[in-house]
């Protein structure tokens, strides 16, 4: 049966047909019949007991620069649709926060992909603490000495925004920087977060693996390899996308978080692994479902909208 599926995304006019995830997503909907309806954050709102949006009918297709047709703007009652899609890309502020609560009043009646309220909840950064096993030595903190006595145990360090995305704002600081009160000064200066920062593991000179979850359960993955002289291997940043394979220990922590995403209503999740550990688990807007299918053939995006049909149905 036809859904009527509401996607809040960013702009549809800038973004890479051959890459972006939502994209991908609103082609494989279009092509299982489901009526589709766009629109960005900042058009939605609450009126008077109602969650409303205002957007338009959009079709997709696969040609640059000639890659989607929009019908007339209108505002809708977003209850109205079987199905809401949440793939605004981060920051993760309180614009952000504000949007997950609003979309969280529709449930259950309208599914909401991913569940607003666990993605409110989980955001990539904070869901690992809850498998210290899995991941690298890590401390969330917007205390200097804080900060400053954990790279004194580990020596080489990552350090970043805890709400970032992309690779923005990612520094190395090896045993030799001298860099890090004033990197502490310029991130406390622009925000009132803390700063993650985690225990620098070599293993992402071979690539830094975004794997890919559907309803809890691992469908594939790919590699992502940093630039030569680049830290980060964010495709953001120029990290170069390769076929790679799931390996057991892959399997192992996706065996150990598969349940609760499920549970928790995340039905398409992102983790990223470097050599043997968990470093993230990305569940507002991941991506590399194209790269996957490119490589594996694996069609992720099908995957995806037969875990919600299924529970729409």
């Amino acid at each position: 049966m036809p859904l009527k599926v509401a996607i809040q995304m960013d702009p549809i006019g800038p973004i890479n047909i051959n890459a972006d995830s939502t994209f991908r997503i609103m082609e494989e909907a279009q092509a299982r019949g489901h009526d589709l309806f766009y629109y960005t954050p900042e058009h939605l709102a609450f009126q008077e007991g109602r969650v409303t949006a205002r957007g338009w009918p959009v079709e997709v297709r696969r040609v640059e620069g000639d890659h989607y047709s929009l019908g007339e703007m209108t505002e809708v009652d977003l209850s109205d649709y079987d199905v809401v899609w949440l793939r605004q890309d981060p920051p993760f502020d309180m614009g952000y926060i504000t949007t997950t609560h609003l979309l969280e009043l529709l449930m259950p009646g309208t599914l909401v992909v991913n569940d607003p309220f666990w993605v409110r909840n989980y955001p990539e950064k904070l869901l690992v603490l809850r498998f210290p096993d899995l991941t690298p030595p890590t401390a969330i903190a917007r205390d200097l000495s804080t900060i400053r006595a954990f790279k004194e145990r580990h020596g080489d360090i990552i350090l970043k925004p805890l709400y970032g995305n992309g690779g923005a704002g990612v520094f190395r600081l090896d045993p030799n920087d001298r860099n890090l009160s004033s990197l502490h000064e310029l991130f406390t200066g622009m925000s009132r977060e803390p700063l993650i920062v985690q225990k620098f593991l070599p293993d992402v000179a071979k690539g830094d693996k975004r794997v890919i979850l559907v309803d809890g359960e691992a469908v594939g993955a790919i590699n992502r390899v940093p630039q030569a002289g680049e830290t980060r291997s964010n495709m953001h940043v120029g990290g170069r996308p390769e076929k790679v394979g799931l390996t057991a220990r892959d399997r192992e922590i996706c065996a150990r978080i598969g349940p609760l995403l499920r549970e928790k209503g995340q039905i398409f999740v992102g983790i990223d692994v470097i050599g043997d550990y968990l470093t993230e688990i990305n569940v507002t807007s991941p991506t590399g479902i194209q790269e996957l299918e490119r490589f594996d053939g694996t069609n992720a995006a099908e995957a995806i909208w037969i875990a919600i049909e299924a529970k729409r149905g």
